[in-house]
């Protein structure tokens, strides 16, 4: 989960000792306000923020201006191991249409180990009721999406009496596990299979809380598939995505995913990622089939993201006196638009985007830089990058979409690659557990260009089996090889 910087947190509820999370505002077994034992801050900025925005991109010019040359693979050395990328390796566009500037050969970070580095304070082994384990999915079944969501099932079609994608027939619900009960009918508890679950998710006869629609969520739409899921630690899902498919002027097809990741230290997480996925697809899906160039409508898009989540911090007169230490809804974003021989890509925070080609010999590559604490001390040459990331500091984020955000710095990138290749865009509750190009190419399936939702599925089950300590989501956009001659070499 991002977080921004912020006061020292408690570690046990000063009520009942109940361990913390890092960002919690009560506690979850007593509903102690942690607020009013809060530490005082210590505003001391580690690094001065530069103020400038970042231009808005112009539209490169027809036959492919803008696109980066994209570069043959090395051959393996004797190892074997094909070299792993940066994302200046990796020849772009930026968000202003000039080169992506070249970095200086930094050493890809170490893989931390399982369990070692910061992270919050003590907290239970696991929740009860976990979420299912994306893999035990019986193959080629099409789950809901992010509630909401265009074309997704979830939670808003529940609450109009419609079946989620892969429900049951007309007359029945879903509800968790998998089976149906007819409409209208009081869903059974999951835990206790006998009590009924009242209008506040607990069970009338045990007391468990159920599933929310959240804590799973799968989505296949056209070439595109996304996995969230909460993961083993946390008590609900804050991260979100959205994905589409739009149809250019030209006829050729256009794919498009969006990936969210609430900030776990401000106030409504989830409420920020849903609202930013939705406002960033939905502006994606309107603008591509009018013309707007790919890299120009991405920045719009996240600039109605920003918009959206904005919007969340408008409250009622007085809630600010009820909580005035809370923070606004703040999230990051990452999003990906695959046209025919093109990719952009387009972020905020440390949310990031991988690329993964067919054919393992070629390296894979990173193509966004994170917006964080530790992505400036290595820009700034004051640590290594593995040094750096192993800081207890290394998450603290300094860009995200909100209303207390520093100032809104969209960055976008173009590429156009010259063999077909997978595009993983995922949250850093995914790359925690693969960190770099390489890794994540180690842990995707083979056969994840052919199939993107089981491929996303075993993403996910990479990051439970490492620990799940945070919220995961991934989104795999497949990358079709470009025609004979369209190629940038």
């Amino acid at each position: 989960m991002s977080q921004m910087p912020q006061q020292a947190a408690l570690s046990n509820c000063p009520s009942c000792a109940e361990p913390l999370e890092s960002g919690d505002r009560f506690c979850g077994a007593c509903g102690y306000d942690l607020s009013v034992a809060a530490a005082p801050a210590h505003d001391t900025p580690t690094v001065q923020m530069n103020g400038g925005a970042v231009p808005r991109p112009s539209a490169p010019a027809e036959g492919g201006a803008g696109g980066g040359a994209w570069p043959l693979a090395p051959r393996p050395d004797g190892s074997g191991a094909a070299r792993g990328q940066r994302p200046a390796d990796v020849a772009g566009t930026g968000s202003g249409g000039a080169p992506l500037p070249a970095q200086g050969g930094q050493p890809e970070p170490a893989p931390p180990a399982p369990g070692a580095g910061p992270g919050p304070a003590a907290e239970p082994e696991e929740y009860p009721l976990q979420a299912p384990d994306p893999r035990s999915a019986a193959a080629g079944e099409d789950l809901a999406g992010a509630d909401g969501m265009p074309g997704a099932g979830g939670a808003a079609a529940a609450a109009a009496g419609a079946p989620a994608a892969g429900a049951g027939g007309p007359g029945e619900v879903s509800v968790p596990g998998g089976s149906t009960v007819p409409a209208g009918a009081a869903a059974v508890c999951v835990a206790c299979r006998a009590g009924r679950v009242d209008s506040d998710g607990y069970c009338e006869n045990c007391g468990h809380a159920q599933p929310r629609e959240r804590d799973h969520m799968e989505r296949e739409s056209g070439p595109v598939a996304a996995v969230s899921d909460r993961g083993r630690r946390h008590h609900r899902n804050e991260d979100a995505f959205a994905v589409g498919n739009a149809v250019l002027p030209d006829g050729s097809a256009a794919s498009v995913a969006i990936v969210c990741d609430g900030v776990s230290s401000a106030t409504r997480p989830d409420e920020a990622s849903l609202a930013a996925s939705r406002a960033a697809i939905d502006s994606l899906l309107a603008a591509l089939p009018r013309g707007t160039h790919p890299q120009q409508a991405m920045h719009d898009a996240i600039v109605a993201a920003a918009r959206a989540v904005d919007a969340l911090a408008e409250e009622p007169a007085g809630a600010r006196e009820h909580a005035p230490q809370q923070n606004s809804p703040a999230c990051t974003l990452v999003g990906a638009v695959v046209t025919a021989g093109l990719l952009i890509v387009g972020w905020v925070g440390d949310s990031r985007v991988y690329w993964v080609p067919v054919d393992r010999a070629a390296p894979p590559a990173r193509l966004t830089e994170d917006d964080s604490w530790a992505a400036q001390m290595v820009a700034a040459g004051l640590m290594s990058e593995a040094q750096a990331y192993a800081d207890e500091r290394a998450h603290a984020i300094t860009g995200w979409l909100g209303a207390d955000a520093y100032e809104l710095e969209p960055h976008t990138a173009s590429f156009k690659p010259d063999r077909a290749g997978v595009v993983v865009v995922c949250t850093d509750g995914l790359w925690n557990y693969a960190e770099t190009a390489q890794e994540m190419a180690e842990v995707l399936p083979l056969d994840a260009a052919v199939r993107p939702l089981h491929g996303a599925r075993v993403l996910v089950g990479h990051a439970l089996d490492g620990g799940g300590h945070d919220n995961v989501t991934v989104a795999l956009v497949p990358f079709p090889a470009p025609p004979q001659g369209a190629g940038s070499g």
